[in-house]
C-alpha cells in the first residue's frame, strides 16, 4: 500500500497541526457536530458525503443503488485521501469509512480521530428524521443499527479521542472535544 502521506498546509507535527476526522455510525452528529466544532476552531468544515456527491453528481443513496457499497467505499477511500492531503480542517466522514484498513490507516497516520459515540435510542432518533440512510432502508432500522453498532464499536474505539455524543445539544460534545484535543496537546508537549 503506498502511503499518503499529507504536507499541504502543515509544519511539524501534533494536534494542533492535523485535521481533525470524525468518525461513527450514521446519526451520531458527525456533520452536525463537525460544523460547530469547525467554527470553534476557526478551521474549515468538510462532509466526506458531500464531496462524494458532488465529485458523482449522485447522492449517497442512489450511488449505493448504481454501483454498491464496495465501489462507495472505494470512492469514499480516495475523497478521504484526498482531503487529508490539503491543509487543516475537520471532517465528517461516512459512518463505514472507519471500517476500510486503508481509510482508517489513512486517518490514524495524518489527522487525529474523535468517535463520536452513541447509544442506540439517540441513534435511532436521529436516523429516523432523515430517510436518506441507504443501510436502513433493508429491514428495521433499531435491529439494523444495533448490528451496526456490535460490528463497528470495536473499531471506532481505536480512535485517538471518544466523546459521547447524546440527546444534548451539539455546543456540549463540541467543547468536549475542545477540551480532549486541549488534553491531547498537553500530553504531547510533556511526552517530547
Amino acid at each position: 500500500m503506498k502511503k499518503n502521506k499529507p504536507q499541504s498546509g502543515r509544519s511539524g507535527s501534533g494536534a494542533e497541526r492535523k485535521t481533525i476526522v470524525l468518525v461513527g455510525l450514521m446519526g451520531a452528529g458527525k456533520s452536525s457536530v463537525g460544523r460547530r466544532l469547525a467554527s470553534a476552531l476557526n478551521l474549515p468544515f468538510k462532509d466526506a458525503d458531500t464531496e462524494i456527491e458532488e465529485a458523482s453528481n449522485l447522492t449517497v443513496a442512489e450511488f449505493f443503488e448504481k454501483h454498491g457499497e464496495d465501489k462507495f467505499r472505494d470512492g469514499e477511500r480516495k475523497v478521504i485521501a484526498r482531503l487529508l492531503d490539503g491543509p487543516r480542517h475537520v471532517l465528517a466522514t461516512g459512518g463505514g469509512a472507519y471500517m476500510n484498513d486503508e481509510t482508517r490507516a489513512l486517518i490514524k497516520e495524518n489527522a487525529v480521530s474523535v468517535w463520536l459515540k452513541a447509544d442506540l435510542d439517540t441513534l435511532v432518533t436521529r436516523c429516523m428524521k432523515r430517510n436518506t440512510r441507504p443501510l436502513l432502508r433493508t429491514g428495521d432500522p433499531k435491529e439494523i443499527l444495533g448490528n451496526l453498532m456490535q460490528q463497528r464499536y470495536p473499531v471506532y474505539g481505536e480512535a485517538d479521542i471518544t466523546v459521547e455524543s447524546s440527546h444534548g445539544p451539539h455546543e456540549v460534545v463540541v467543547n468536549k472535544i475542545v477540551s480532549a484535543l486541549k488534553n491531547q496537546k498537553v500530553k504531547e508537549e510533556n511526552a517530547s
